[in-house]
């Protein structure tokens, strides 16, 4: 982690001033597993404290407790949708189930394979798209260089740090984000907190 600070600061005075006002990185992992991705499904499109309550109701809904295929399967669509996951998202959650019952997705190799084949083979999935998979791989596989170009707080972040008059297109964040590689993942939760 000093090591990325240094980097970020050196190669980026504005990020530099950001980093000096929020201070140490304080990231939160979750193990690289099937519930990591059911969490980030259920966080998609919804404010923190929203997604963390459906989170814990389907956490309390699953006995042993434990997200797990089986147990996701067990609830199906009406069982989901009566925790407030929404019908689309159950979807989702359903085929993810599914895949990783048949062994399509194995999250015990999903460690070992390169970013760019994790994306590919998780936006194979209903209702996983690349934000979802970014969120896996910085949050879950502790990617150190991952940029989500498409996530508007990362937008809105540079917008407002940058002093731009609108906010970023995907391919405005990678070009300005070019400078952070191989550490964009801590610029990306550098940026998110300078929106706090």
């Amino acid at each position: 982690m000093k090591k990325a600070v240094a980097h970020l600061k050196s190669s980026d005075p504005v990020l530099g001033a950001l980093i000096d006002k929020i201070g140490p990185s304080r990231i939160h992992y979750r193990p690289a597993t099937f519930d990591a991705l059911v969490h980030s499904i259920v966080n998609q499109q919804l404010s923190g404290k929203a997604a963390a309550t459906i989170y814990g109701r389907l956490v309390d809904a699953l006995a042993p407790k434990e997200v797990e295929p089986r147990g996701i399967l067990r609830l199906g669509e009406e069982g989901l949708r009566t925790l407030g996951i929404s019908k689309q998202k159950s979807s989702y959650l359903l085929d993810l189930a599914e895949q990783t019952r048949k062994k399509k997705v194995d999250f015990e190799t999903l460690p070992k394979l390169a970013d760019a084949v994790i994306l590919e083979q998780l936006t194979a999935i209903k209702g996983i798209g690349e934000w979802t998979v970014h969120m896996f791989l910085m949050f879950a596989l502790r990617r150190p260089d991952v940029l989500p170009v498409g996530d508007l707080g990362i937008q809105n972040a540079i917008q407002k740090a940058y002093g731009l008059e609108s906010r970023p297109k995907p391919n405005q964040v990678a070009e300005i984000g070019a400078k952070w590689r191989p550490h964009a993942s801590y610029a990306a939760w550098y940026l998110w907190r300078s929106l706090e």
